[in-house]
């Protein structure tokens, strides 16, 4: 058998040096958790295995079988996200709650990704989603302090934690890092124009292939031009996405072109992803089925739909809520280089 290329986690040696950072990681949860009960948000425990993993078209899922007692299979998945769990739990009736959940991820892993992490997602019923972007700095700063600095720093960039976030909507950024007039491709109704977004990054100097979409365009202005300019000197929130870029969000009032959602970046790393959350059973199905007619275009597979998923929505109240990589930000607030140096026991591989 050949030998490992480095020398595993668990070597002492190993494990000296990244204890620091694990002990930071759970001074921070404690001081979360205390934060979010302060403010009467119930802790709650949602299934790791489920019907369906979430349908977003670019996410890969770990699949497994549940074997009845005469030894059928039928398929399960361990969840990327427990957010459809946690909106059944607003349908049946919870108003604020939180869960720092496991959740997996296939075919990532990475300085900033890990296949399995830890996502903090909490929820507000009958509240704004800009709610949401207050809790996210008043999190920033918590981290920081308890972690014990007074900055955040990563690949060259320096972030002020306590500093409050710049709110700068997607189609801002896209001008002002890119040169690109986002809503120009957007009509009214949010259908995307492919050759006006194209014809626009091409112009500000993206490579843009014949066989790309109007999404594989956005994506790529975002990742190359917009991404590593936020959270720079203070955190960013970056808003308003292009309702196609939000499957789960509710449309801004007065402006179907986009959606409520939000993430946070700092030193350029996305921290958090929230929503004003969509509760249209009818629409969250189309947009469900749009994503997984994309899957199959780009990867051959498909995801099944979480029936009882869309049966709740249908009598989900009005929420927003919020899913923060756990892991990512004690990383930047505890000092580390790469994000398995904060989990306890990585995976190995």
């Amino acid at each position: 058998m050949q030998a490992p290329s480095a020398s595993p986690w668990w070597r002492p040696e190993n494990h000296a040096d990244r204890r620091p950072f694990l002990l930071a990681r759970n001074r921070i949860k404690a001081a979360f958790r205390a934060w979010f009960e302060a403010r009467d948000f119930l802790e709650v425990e949602t299934a790791a295995l489920q019907v369906s993993p979430g349908n977003e078209a670019h996410l890969h899922a770990f699949e497994t079988a549940a074997l009845t007692l005469s030894g059928e299979a039928a398929p399960l998945y361990l969840h990327t996200s427990p957010e459809f769990s946690c909106k059944k739990l607003l349908a049946a009736g919870e108003r604020r709650i939180f869960d720092f959940g496991k959740v997996w991820r296939n075919r990532e892993r990475g300085t900033l990704h890990h296949p399995e992490f830890t996502m903090l997602e909490w929820y507000r019923v009958g509240e704004p989603y800009q709610a949401l972007m207050n809790d996210c700095a008043a999190l920033l700063a918590l981290a920081a302090e308890t972690a014990g600095t007074l900055e955040f720093r990563f690949r060259g960039q320096a972030c002020d934690p306590f500093a409050a976030p710049e709110r700068v909507t997607v189609a801002q950024a896209f001008e002002r890092h890119a040169g690109v007039d986002l809503l120009a491709s957007i009509g009214p109704g949010g259908e995307t124009d492919r050759d006006a977004l194209a014809a626009s990054a091409r112009a500000g100097g993206i490579r843009v292939a014949d066989d790309d979409t109007w999404a594989d365009v956005f994506s790529r202005v975002i990742v190359e031009k917009v991404e590593p300019n936020l959270g720079v000197g203070r955190a960013t929130i970056l808003c308003e996405y292009p309702a196609e870029e939000a499957a789960l969000a509710r449309p801004k009032p007065g402006d179907p072109r986009v959606a409520e959602r939000f993430e946070l970046y700092a030193c350029g790393v996305e921290l958090a992803n929230a929503f004003g959350e969509l509760t249209d059973a009818g629409e969250q199905r189309r947009r469900f089925e749009a994503e997984m007619d994309e899957k199959a275009r780009v990867y051959g597979e498909r995801y099944p739909l979480d029936e009882d998923f869309l049966a709740a929505l249908a009598i989900m109240p009005e929420a927003s809520g919020a899913a923060l990589g756990f892991d990512r930000l004690v990383m930047l607030a505890a000092g580390a280089s790469r994000v398995d140096q904060v989990l306890w026991t990585p995976v190995a591989g």
